[in-house]
């Protein structure tokens, strides 16, 4: 599957960083004036600084899947710098002491940022008498998703399985937006076959939420005892007795 005019990474990636008044733009701490310095390390520094850089984007640019005024901003420069060969490496990340692709990080951030602007979300958030519309972080990042789209979509066919998998995680909520609907139909199938039968609990509750969504087809994908649990904890299942 093709997608057309999918974002080239830019000549000199760093000047996008150049490009903005970080320390008017805030995050969970406060000025993101540290911002730059860490986006400048997912491509300078050492696979460790990567890995920081990394949780400097969760915690505090998108802390508590919070957005802020910096959240955007640190988005489109994710996007752009996604297909920069100096992303092509493996980073020391997460609890479990292993080591994952740097792509597949920044990705699954970009998914979280995406979901955080979902119908679902936003549905939820009007049920409690908010109105996102009216949230220019909110806003933002939506008139960012046919950006960030194209972005991860260069990597649906991708080699590396879970590189391919968190592209098509982050792909799935950034459907919801009217601009992109179109592309569902062309999309289904890849995730059905890819990101519905991964071992990761997460990625195939997105599919089966994004192919109903979709008006597709859900119920062969998974045992049907699974199926609402899948959907109603995004992982949370196990087999473990309940103490």
């Amino acid at each position: 599957m093709a997608i057309n005019n999918v974002t080239d990474p830019p000549s000199d990636p760093l000047a996008l960083i150049k490009q903005t008044d970080w320390a008017s733009l805030e995050h969970a701490l406060g000025p993101a004036d540290d911002t730059p310095a860490a986006l400048a390390d997912l491509l300078l520094g050492t696979p460790e600084a990567q890995a920081k850089a990394v949780r400097h984007l969760n915690d505090p640019v998108h802390h508590q899947d919070t957005l802020y005024s910096a959240t955007g901003p640190a988005a489109l420069y994710v996007a752009a710098i996604l297909s920069d060969p100096r992303t092509d490496t493996l980073v020391p990340s997460r609890e479990d002491g292993q080591w994952y692709p740097l792509r597949q990080e920044l990705l699954e951030w970009l998914g979280s940022i995406t979901d955080g602007v979902s119908n679902d979300v936003e549905a939820v958030l009007v049920r409690l008498g908010l109105l996102p519309g009216k949230d220019p972080e909110f806003t933002e990042v939506r008139a960012l998703r046919p950006t960030l789209f194209r972005a991860v979509a260069a990597f649906f066919q991708d080699p590396n399985l879970p590189v391919r998998e968190a592209a098509l995680a982050a792909a799935v909520p950034l459907l919801d937006a009217p601009e992109l609907a179109h592309h569902q139909a062309s999309i289904a199938p890849i995730v059905r076959s890819v990101l519905a039968t991964s071992l990761d609990r997460g990625y195939q509750a997105i599919a089966v939420g994004g192919l109903r969504a979709w008006g597709e087809e859900t119920a062969s994908l998974v045992k049907q005892e699974d199926l609402e649990c899948i959907l109603s904890t995004a992982g949370g299942c196990s087999d473990d007795p309940p103490f």
